[in-house]
This record gives structure tokens, sequence and C-alpha cells, in this order.
């Protein structure tokens, strides 16, 4: 079963509550997601921190419900 892009937001919601995020469906099948995920949780962080710090959001659905997220994180300017 599919996530929404709804359900990928609120995940990451609840787990960094700052954060500025948006989804995008890149393949309209509900398994390919693109995001941006912007952070004061990620300052000081390395990209693969940042990264870890999503998927470790997303509770082991990476791979399962969500088959794919191409992820671009940041903290704030």
């Amino acid at each position: 079963m599919a996530m929404s892009a709804t359900e990928i937001e609120r995940f990451i919601k609840e787990a960094l509550p700052d954060a500025e995020v948006e989804i995008r469906d890149l393949a309209g099948d509900g398994d390919h997601y693109a995001a941006n995920v912007i952070s004061a949780a990620f300052k000081g962080k390395s990209r693969v921190q940042q990264h870890q710090m999503v998927y470790a959001a997303l509770k082991g659905r990476m791979g399962g419900e969500l088959h794919a997220l191409a992820l671009q994180t940041s903290a704030p300017e």
C-alpha cells in the first residue's frame, strides 16, 4: 500500500515540528516522491545526517509503503 504526500509530510513534521516540507509525487503512483525539507534541526549536521533524520521520521516505511524518496534538506538561512 502506497503512502500519500500528506502522510509523508505528517511524519516529517511530527519528528521535526519546525520543518518546512514540500512533497511532490514524481510518477503519479504514490510510490515515488521528492521532498524538500528545511529545518533548524539540520544546522551543523552533514547532508547524510540530515537525510537519516528524515528517514527516521518515516519510521521504517522506506522500501515498504514508500518505494522512493528523493530528498533535498537544509537548515534555514
